[in-house]
């Protein structure tokens, strides 16, 4: 007889990654792929997922003074043509509307009728819309700060897909600030950084390396790009965030002009920051098992699912007002400013069938209630974070008393996890033959998962890219945190002030 699986996961995270995170989503409910090519459905547990990250960044948003706003998913072209290096950057995709009605064809079908004048651009990034805007509300150095963001959806033309890394259309947030100085637009570009890796950190348990991109990985059209990057389990990087300092670059293309205090008419210091759906996948790859998603607390659907076992309607009533009671304790219980959020699971099915459902979709804790454990006051519980073996009694008082020092373990838990196999697979290198046997696998017809961070000293110079696409490696970033280290550069011997970080990356 063949041995049954030992995970519910298959393959397994060795075995073949790519698939490995497929299947999580598949087993965890999340998304599935839509009858659109390159899109997906984002199903409720995946949804909630996203909105719990929407409210908390909305509120970091409100916090450091800005406000939401909406602005048309519809660009002119010509509008994305008058930033040259932006419209380069996006062109290839986007998706472009031409016409504006539909008609009866010749062979029963329709057929794109009312050419347009202009074609129109499917949103890609808002620069240029916010930016027209922003020239009619900015006349003077009184109308400045302007502090933006926008929750929206945006398409960008992909190929190659990955359910919620890289889709033809995506949700996400962009902020775009106007400012009367460059001091002013920079402190905005830093402090959204820090925004990122605050929530990144403390919310989706997801340890970040803060830093600088180089000139061949800015924004187009940005002075200055900042990022927050994360190590996956598979030891390739994740971009989770980006800020911009754009200069006067998008200003003098869209004629944001304002009187300053000496009555000079100058262009505004403007900024574009955001993330988007990409960090639910981050959160899927950063934690997630052989047995499904492992959501941290502070971002789960539900904190903790209650599991009635009972055999005679007698049991059911005596267990199920037991649950109930439970249920409603836990709920008056605050958790990071709201109630815990609570899933009383009484769906007719078979008791391991619905354990094992709740353990795919990461639920932080499982508490089974069974007629022994009404009688003792108490239930049998799993942590998400543990082996699913892993149970033990508690009483119920105890369980209510201790819910929330049991979720920070469970989140405080994950960032260690997550930190520890960061730092286990990070390398200072200083040898190009060393970099390149550091992300050489030993098997190069089905790599096992290899590599890591690397920090190198690396010029800033276009034959640094060159070398780097040969090798299939990114920079991505340079950390802002940590002193200078000066040495040259492991590619053309340039001096460099700083390492940078060498990774393979989605």
């Amino acid at each position: 007889m063949a041995k049954a699986p030992q995970n519910a996961i298959s393959p397994t995270r060795a075995d073949d990654y790519p698939e490995w995170y497929q299947q999580v989503i598949k087993a965890a409910d999340l998304a599935e792929v839509s009858p659109v090519r390159g899109c997906m459905v984002i199903k409720p547990w995946g949804w909630s997922i996203w909105e719990n990250m929407q409210s908390v960044l909305d509120g970091m948003f409100k916090e450091t003074g800005h406000e939401n706003a909406y602005f048309p998913l519809f660009i002119p072209m010509s509008y994305l043509e008058k930033e040259a290096e932006h419209v380069e950057g996006f062109a290839k995709e986007c998706a472009v509307v031409t016409h504006h009605r539909l008609e009866p064809g010749p062979n029963g079908g329709l057929v794109p009728a009312g050419k347009l004048d202009e074609p129109l651009i499917v949103r890609p990034t808002s620069e240029t819309i916010i930016g027209a805007m922003y020239a009619k509300w900015v006349q003077s150095y009184r109308d400045l700060p302007i502090l933006i963001n926008q929750w929206a959806n945006v398409v960008r033309w992909e190929l190659r897909t990955r359910m919620f890394l890289r889709t033809a259309e995506f949700l996400w947030q962009e902020g775009h600030t106007a400012h009367a100085t460059a001091e002013e637009a920079i402190a905005e570009t830093r402090q959204m950084l820090e925004v990122y890796a605050d929530f990144a950190e403390n919310y989706m348990a997801m340890p970040v390396i803060k830093g600088e991109k180089t000139s061949w990985e800015r924004f187009p059209g940005a002075t200055m790009t900042l990022s927050i990057e994360a190590m996956m389990q598979d030891r390739k990087a994740l971009q989770a965030g980006t800020s911009h300092f754009l200069g006067q670059n998008f200003s003098k293309a869209q004629e944001i002009k304002f009187q300053s205090q000496e009555g000079t008419e100058e262009y505004a210091w403007t900024t574009s920051w955001g993330v988007s759906t990409r960090l639910v996948g981050g959160l899927i790859m950063t934690h997630s098992d052989d047995d499904g998603l492992i959501c941290p607390p502070r971002l789960a659907p539900k904190h903790i699912v209650l599991l009635p076992i009972y055999r005679t309607d007698e049991e059911r009533a005596t267990v199920l007002a037991y649950v109930d009671q439970l249920s409603a304790e836990l709920k008056g219980v605050q958790y990071h400013g709201a109630p815990v959020r609570v899933l009383v699971d009484d769906r007719d099915i078979r008791g391991g069938e619905k354990t094992w459902q709740h353990i795919k979709k990461g639920v932080p804790l499982r508490a089974e209630i069974g007629p022994r454990d009404v009688a003792g006051g108490s239930v049998f519980l799993a942590r998400r974070d543990q082996s699913p073996k892993e149970k033990q009694g508690v009483p119920k008082d105890q369980l209510v008393a201790t819910i929330t020092t049991l979720l920070d373990e469970i989140q405080t838990n994950l960032f260690e996890r997550a930190k520890k196999l960061r730092d286990d697979n990070s390398r200072t290198i200083d040898k190009l033959e060393d970099l390149i046997a550091y992300f050489t696998p030993q098997n190069e017809e089905r790599p096992e998962i290899h590599g890591g961070f690397a920090y190198c000293h690396c010029a800033d110079d276009k034959a640094v890219e060159e070398e780097l696409k040969k090798l299939k490696l990114t920079v991505r970033c340079i950390p802002v945190e940590g002193d200078d280290e000066p040495g040259p550069c492991i590619f053309t011997g340039q001096p460099t002030q700083r390492r940078a970080v060498i990774a393979k990356a989605y």
